[in-house]
């Protein structure tokens, strides 16, 4: 039950619009406190922040609960879920992108300042480098050559120029990718710890 690269491609255009309002937020908020007062006050106040701040940090859980199903094989502690890996795979990656739509809800797609800027600038590095990632991967995986290179084999150097196959350049992108998503994960993991306590 893996995702197919066509779906995968949707949840990347999902992503895009998900984000087109952190980047126009400069424009919009300021209309909306001007014009529309009172709902700019209810959606940043402590209450509506509290609710979908819990929200977020349900979906944050049970992203650690997957996540703890897929790495747990290697640990003295197992912890076993009911399921395919395959299948908590795929919730982890569609759950991913709705906790990306939690964050928008929460924040209104406002980017915050200092700390809570650089937290979520993190929590879209998180986001980002597992969807590309995972785009890559599939995309590799589902199609048909068997072989990649840097020019078509059918030009003069192409023959000349070793290609790689499927598996090595898979085994090559997750040892990119996977590391640089572990590695934003602990310092947003890190960062949540301290959002909680500040805020």
């Amino acid at each position: 039950m893996k995702p197919k690269f066509s779906t995968l491609i949707i949840l990347t255009f999902i992503c895009v619009v998900i984000l087109t309002p952190f980047a126009l937020s400069p424009l919009y908020l300021p209309m909306l406190r001007d014009n529309y007062f009172k709902w700019y006050q209810l959606l940043q106040g402590e209450l509506y922040k509290q609710i979908t701040g819990y929200l977020s940090l349900a979906f944050v859980l049970f992203e650690m609960v997957l996540t703890a199903r897929k790495r747990s094989s290697g640990w003295m502690i197992k912890f076993t879920i009911p399921g395919s890996i395959q299948l908590w795979r795929s919730l982890h990656i569609f759950l991913g992108v709705a906790l990306l739509g939690t964050t928008l809800i929460h924040t209104i797609g406002a980017t915050g300042k200092n700390f809570n800027s650089i937290f979520l600038w993190v929590f879209f590095g998180v986001i980002l480098s597992a969807l590309v990632g995972v785009v890559a991967e599939t995309g590799v995986l589902e199609s048909p050559r068997k072989y990649f290179g840097w020019v078509p084999a059918k030009d003069g150097i192409g023959s000349i120029l070793p290609g790689i196959s499927k598996g090595p350049l898979i085994r090559n992108l997750r040892s990119i990718w996977l590391s640089t998503h572990i590695f934003l994960v602990s310092v947003f993991f890190v960062m949540l710890v301290f959002h909680i306590f500040l805020v």
